[in-house]
């Protein structure tokens, strides 16, 4: 590069010497090439090039119809590469060198490195709970009652359709009854509303009785449609991935890709496990979520109704119920790929909300200072802290409510002490 541009300064010097006025733009000491317009119907993945308004990009994982001029952020899915020539006739320089003093830019300030890719504006630690659209024991509530306690909230659940891999959602006919005749209309009303209070809100895609397979690229292609259908339709911000009867990490991931393609980098993608399917990043749901980390935004596995289960020290089996076995299985997921502020801790809200697993909500926050700060821990200690934890979540706010906030009240202050 040095050698070239000595070459062309010693031409101009002589040109000038003999009296002729020479102009010599940036772009013909050194043009960079444009690589292939991009095309918002092609498919990149991680390492392919394009150029768009005179620069190149390159890829960093896989992406469809995401604009490079403006998803080349830091978290975004281009890389800037700077400008690049080629392709159109160059106009004739001037004569004389222009005399406008080129504008200056101001650097970009670098996001704090706590804050994850596709999250929306989520806090750095937050509180997830899921509203529950059917009738149970536990208090029915309209969306808009959710204790503004919650950051995140799981709409529980989407239903299967016909078609293999698509979803559906609609009031509950029994919720809708308990409530006075809540209508879907009235639920669009009450997620808008919870928006201006700066909520989040994700359908939630599965449950208990969930019947949703995606086990092809057609079920794929349908998951990722209906899903954006009703993103569009009711406000939803994202997805939260909650089968319990199996997951297919290989189309699951190209359903939950072609959604993000389609929804743009604020979308938000939750998981919600169960232990069992978190205890080797072989095992389907952890393959899933280390194959889209780059867009996933949390994981709260489901800490009960497990028995038993190994911790990250393979050392010993941990009681469910307790603190060391939040930590030590939390701490598979932290020692085994998953970033800190993608891993959260799902506990039930009260003792009625699941069959076993329960602790009290002080134990919760016991479980994220030993992994925040390695203090308050039982006898279990994890290898390293991890300050950047996410959060915790609960089945469910309905519960919750029932049982008077206990989970909300005491959890969500204390997520503002984390480091």
């Amino acid at each position: 590069m040095k050698r070239s541009r000595s070459v062309v300064l010693a031409t101009v010097a002589a040109l000038a010497a003999g009296g002729t006025a020479v102009y010599v733009s940036d772009a013909a000491v050194a043009a960079v090439a444009c690589a292939p317009a991009w095309s918002a119907t092609q498919v990149y993945v991680g390492g392919n090039v394009a150029s768009q308004n005179s620069h190149n990009y390159s890829a960093k994982w896989w992406t469809q119809n995401e604009s490079p001029a403006t998803h080349s952020g830091q978290w975004d899915v281009w890389a800037d590469q700077g400008t690049c020539s080629g392709g159109t006739t160059p106009t004739t320089p001037p004569t004389t060198p222009p005399t406008t003093t080129p504008p200056t830019t101001t650097p970009p300030t670098t996001p704090p490195t706590t804050v994850p890719p596709g999250n929306g504006t989520l806090p750095a630690h937050f509180l997830t709970g899921y509203w529950q659209n059917f009738d149970n024991p536990a208090n029915e509530i309209k969306l808009a009652a959710v204790p503004t306690s919650y950051d995140l909230i799981a709409v529980a659940f989407a239903d299967a359709t016909g078609t293999p891999g698509a979803v559906s959602f609609t009031i509950d006919p029994g919720l809708s009854a308990s409530l006075g005749g809540y209508t879907n209309d009235q639920f669009k009303a009450d997620l808008a509303t919870l928006h201006s209070r700066g909520k989040k809100v994700v359908i939630s895609v599965g449950g208990q009785n969930g019947s949703i397979s995606v086990a092809d690229s057609a079920a794929a292609t349908n998951f990722a449609n209906s899903v954006y259908s009703l993103m569009q339709t009711y406000g939803f911000d994202g997805v939260d991935i909650d089968l319990e009867n199996g997951v297919n990490p290989t189309y699951m991931a190209q359903a939950l890709r072609s959604l993000r393609s389609k929804a743009g980098a604020n979308l938000i993608i939750t998981m919600a496990p169960q232990t069992i399917d978190m205890q080797s990043p072989q095992s389907s749901y952890f393959a899933l979520a280390l194959s889209i980390k780059d867009i996933l935004t949390v994981v709260h596995t489901q800490y009960y109704n497990s028995g038993a289960m190994l911790g990250c020290d393979n050392n010993a089996a941990y009681a469910q119920g307790t603190v060391n076995f939040l930590v030590a299985l939390a701490c598979i997921q932290l020692q085994n790929g998953l970033r800190p502020d993608q891993v959260s801790l799902g506990l039930p809200a009260t003792t009625s909300a699941a069959g076993g697993g329960y602790v009290a909500p002080s134990v919760v926050n016991q479980a994220l200072d030993c992994l925040a700060r390695g203090t308050n821990c039982g006898s279990f200690k994890p290898p390293a802290t991890y300050p950047g934890i996410r959060g915790a979540m609960t089945w469910s706010i309905n519960w919750d409510v029932t049982g008077g906030n206990g989970f909300a009240n005491t959890v969500k202050p204390h997520l503002s002490t984390l480091p």
